[in-house]
This record gives C-alpha cells, sequence and structure tokens, in this order.
C-alpha cells in the first residue's frame, strides 16, 4: 500500500526536483529524523539559534553588519533575509544548524572548473537570502524563512560527520545565501577545516568586508553570481546594488581564496554586448584574468518564466569577447553537448580536462600544469 503525503510535502517534493535540490532523507546521513517547526512564541527564542557575530546597537535598533542591506531592527523585528531577529536587545539568527537542504553533489555543479575537479561535495542550505532575484532558481527556499521550511537538525559537528560519511572532499554552502546564514558557515568550516575538509561558498558575493575577510580564513573556495554589470539593472532584477559584488571579488582574491565567477546571461536583461564586454574589461583590468568565468544560460523561472532561454549564440559571443579581453578560462554552462564545458590549455590549445555534464571524463594536468607543454594552469588540483 502506498503512503498517503500531504499536498505540501507534494508541492515541496516537486518544487526540489525542479530546482535541482534533493530534500535527501535525514536519517541515512545523521540517524536524526527531521524536526517539526517549534518555539513561535514570542516570548521564547527558537531551538536553531545564535547571537549573531557582526551588529551594533542604534538609536534606530539593532544594526545587523554581516552584509550592505545593514537592517535596521526593533525587538521582535526580523530582516530583510528572514532569518535574522531582534529577541531582547541582542540579534539571534534563526538560521543555524537547520538546515532545509541536504545534498551530494559534483564539485563541478557549484561551478567549480578549477578546484579538484572530479570530486564530490556535502551540499547544505538554510531558508533566506539578502537578495529577491526575479528570477530565483530557489526561490522555495531563498524566499521565505528557517520557520517556513521542513528542516533537519544537523548542527555544525553533525554536517562534518556527514560529510566525511559521505566521501565527500568539500562541504559547500549553497542553495540560497551562505551570507545569511553566516554563523552556521563559520562554525561548521572551522571544524571541518581541522578535519582537513575543504569548504566552499556559492554565493551572490553580498557581504560587507569585515565579515567577509573573517570568513575567507575558514574557507577554501568560492563561486560568485555577478549578475550583471549594471547598477541600475542590480536594483531591478536583484534589489541589491554592483558595487559591493565587485569589493567582494578583490577581497576573495586579496584573501587567497579560490575563486571562479558566473554570469547568468538573462535576454533583457543582462545579455548586451556591451554590458559583457565592460564587466571582462574590469575583470581584466582588477587582474582576475586567470579567473575562471562561466556564462550560464537562462531558463524561465520564477518570476521571469515569461522569458525564453538565453539562445546559444549569445552565449558564444559572450564567450568571444571575454576571450578577447583577456580572459583565459571562459566556459559556457546550463547547456548540453558543448566543448565550452571542457578546459583547454591558453597556451598549446590541448583540452586538459574533459566534461560531460557535470562528470569528469578524463584529466591531463600534472601537478597543476598542462600535460603537453608544461604551461601552469591555475587553479586547487591536489
Amino acid at each position: 500500500m502506498k503512503a498517503k503525503i500531504s499536498k505540501r510535502t507534494f508541492i515541496s517534493r516537486a518544487l526540489a526536483a525542479t530546482t535541482g535540490l534533493i530534500y535527501t532523507d535525514a536519517l541515512a546521513l545523521t540517524n536524526s529524523p527531521p524536526l517539526p517547526i517549534s518555539n513561535t512564541a514570542k516570548d521564547s527564542l527558537w531551538k536553531w539559534s545564535k547571537e549573531c557575530m557582526f551588529y551594533e546597537e542604534t538609536p534606530r535598533g539593532l544594526k545587523c553588519l554581516v552584509c550592505p542591506n545593514e537592517c535596521y531592527l526593533k525587538p521582535g523585528d526580523t530582516s530583510m533575509c528572514r532569518n535574522r531577529v531582534n529577541f531582547r536587545g541582542k540579534l539571534y539568527s534563526i538560521a543555524y544548524g537547520n538546515p532545509c537542504a541536504m545534498h551530494v553533489d559534483p564539485i563541478e555543479k557549484k561551478p567549480f572548473y578549477h578546484f579538484y575537479p572530479g570530486t564530490k561535495s556535502f551540499s547544505i542550505a538554510t531558508a533566506g537570502c539578502n537578495f529577491s532575484c526575479l528570477n530565483c532558481q530557489n526561490w522555495s527556499i531563498s524566499q521565505a524563512s528557517p520557520k517556513e521550511t521542513k528542516n533537519y537538525d544537523l548542527m555544525p559537528p553533525k554536517v562534518v560527520e556527514a560529510c566525511t560519511n559521505s566521501g565527500c572532499k568539500a562541504i559547500a554552502y549553497t542553495y540560497s545565501e551562505p551570507v545569511t546564514f553566516y554563523e552556521y558557515v563559520y562554525d561548521t568550516s572551522v571544524i571541518a577545516r581541522a578535519k582537513g575538509i575543504k569548504n566552499v561558498v556559492v554565493s551572490n558575493g553580498y557581504i560587507n568586508e569585515m565579515p567577509l575577510r573573517k570568513l575567507c580564513k575558514v574557507i577554501d573556495g568560492a563561486t560568485i553570481d555577478l549578475k550583471s554589470f549594471d547598477n541600475a539593472t542590480y536594483l531591478r532584477l536583484n534589489a541589491g546594488e554592483l558595487q559591493p559584488v565587485l569589493n567582494s571579488l578583490k577581497i576573495y582574491k586579496d584573501e587567497g581564496v579560490w575563486l571562479e565567477i558566473s554570469n547568468l546571461v538573462i535576454p533583457g536583461w543582462s545579455d548586451s554586448a556591451d554590458m559583457i564586454r565592460k564587466m571582462c574589461d574590469w575583470l581584466y583590468d582588477n587582474g582576475f584574468e586567470n579567473t575562471p568565468l562561466h556564462f550560464l544560460r537562462f531558463q524561465p523561472m520564477y518570476k521571469l518564466n515569461q522569458l525564453p532561454p538565453t539562445p546559444i549564440p549569445v552565449l558564444e559571443k559572450a564567450r568571444d569577447i571575454a576571450r578577447s579581453a583577456g580572459i583565459r578560462f571562459v566556459y559556457i554552462g546550463n547547456i548540453g553537448g558543448s566543448e565550452a564545458i571542457s578546459t583547454y590549455c591558453p597556451r598549446c590549445k590541448k583540452l586538459l580536462i574533459e566534461r560531460r555534464g557535470h562528470t569528469v571524463i578524463s584529466n591531463h594536468l600534472k601537478n597543476g600544469t598542462c600535460g603537453y607543454c608544461g604551461e601552469k594552469i591555475p587553479g586547487r588540483w591536489t
């Protein structure tokens, strides 16, 4: 007899399937079943809470300092990202130890193409985001509060244990926005690093300098989604601003974190050749010529489901523009059967890492250099 499931469960599983999220059986990973939402009374603090690391008191209320939104919260208020609350004069994260998504992913899916290719990452996310992107792929969790999602009880030591048991090389903080569950990311990364596990974030880069520099001490890699190269577009498409993201890219580079950049090319929003050229020129002029750049194909999603998918010739043109600007490793993602997902030596042009989808078929690197001509290939390889 088939077990009955609720309408909410059916919808959440359907959303998970369409967005690429997989809500894994927590029992198989942690021996802890999913926990129901509780402790919602105004005079009590939620179980999955921890005092925030970056905030200050002001006459207007507590000011959150983790990201450029810098929300002011009076007692009982919740931040724009939905998971930071003012409780009795202290700022707490309610996204701590309660991921709503867990999965084992190829590292290439993040995307990371120059970071331990062919390895797996233990991917986790909590609800919440400091952007409100019209095209969000994972809107069912990014535009929700942790009190509105089905969560698992997975404190930092359990995350590291689950990663080890899954045979993964890295923990990826992904799917929603890691900046908004900063304390959970930081504490987990400290424990993971002590165990020899790598830490990577997949982020919009919307974070203030002080918390970012602190985070850079415990993470190993970052994929940053540079959503466009126009501030007005950022405001209308994402409800954020461009300059803080550019500042973050410089800080990641300065701190020695391995960095890759993705750019979702959305028809009518971020597909302008002039905009792409300005972006690539800025990257080259600021020393990112060896940073892998991924142009990603847009698929109709969320509030932009009326748009068509990005035409492949537009993506190919973007790749040509980036190469002409001096960017040495340029990829096209979210398309099948293309040579543009494989890595080639910029010197001898030989195929170095062949990929099909998120799978590495062959790897001709030798100690981080081209196996044919000896050219050094930037990345984290061994």
